[in-house]
């Protein structure tokens, strides 16, 4: 099982002692990894965009074997600017087959960026040209609050991991849902404990819960092949 994302599923490589974790780093604990092996390849930092042309995604693809699990959570970066001079990594808006050419200040060179969803896409359809099948998830929640409700992405990143798993038929996780509803019923103050630096990062507390509620989503996947694996 490969799982690929951004800093809220990978939040650098030292897991202990690092105050910020991704629910990446916590999930095989609860697989049986001595029938599968789950390895968390997400990066920090990353959009859908930015982890394939900084070629991660092609290292998870040179490694991918008939019977694989990719399971995806990206949109938390996708939002940033496409050709800003810090890191343009930004993705257009939505799921269509929208393009912008751009000349790439990091990079150095002309680049066609297209949209969340086509990049999504990709990830599934090359995942399912090495016979491995795709899960999408849809991006944890900010500790952002209204009216004693943690805010939902049903409007944007959310719908949009949504929309696209239900066109390509794959697999999904709507993660957003899932820990927000957990969140809620911790209430605000319990859940502010979880977020040590910022209203994004999880604290291991706070990154083992998302995983428990990756797990929850896998579970609620109709013929989900990866349920097998779970511990009893």
């Amino acid at each position: 099982m490969y799982v690929i994302g951004d800093s809220t599923v990978r939040n650098g490589t030292k897991q202990i002692g690092n105050p910020l974790q991704g629910w990446g780093s916590f999930i095989g604990a609860y697989f049986d990894t001595t029938r599968i092996a789950v390895l968390n390849n997400a990066m920090g930092g990353t959009s859908t965009r930015t982890f394939i042309s900084s070629g991660l995604w092609e290292k998870v693809m040179t490694q991918l074997q008939p019977g694989d699990f990719v399971i995806m959570q990206f949109g938390h970066n996708d939002s940033s600017p496409l050709d800003d001079a810090a890191r343009a990594r930004g993705t257009i808006k939505g799921t269509g087959d929208e393009s912008h050419e751009i000349d790439n200040p990091i990079l150095k060179k002309k680049e066609t960026v297209y949209t969340y969803g086509w990049y999504l896409r990709k990830f599934v359809n090359e995942a399912q040209s090495k016979g491995a099948t795709a899960i999408i998830c849809s991006p944890v929640p900010r500790n952002n609050w209204k009216d004693g409700k943690v805010n939902r992405a049903d409007s944007d990143y959310g719908k949009w991991s949504e929309e696209t798993a239900a066109t390509m038929k794959v697999g999904f996780v709507h993660l957003n849902h899932l820990i927000a509803d957990r969140y809620d019923k911790l209430g605000a103050d319990t859940v502010k404990t979880f977020f040590p630096s910022d209203n994004t990062h999880t604290n291991a507390r706070g990154a083992d819960i998302n995983a428990q509620c990756v797990v929850e989503g896998l579970k609620s996947i109709k013929g989900c092949k990866l349920v097998k694996f779970l511990k009893k």
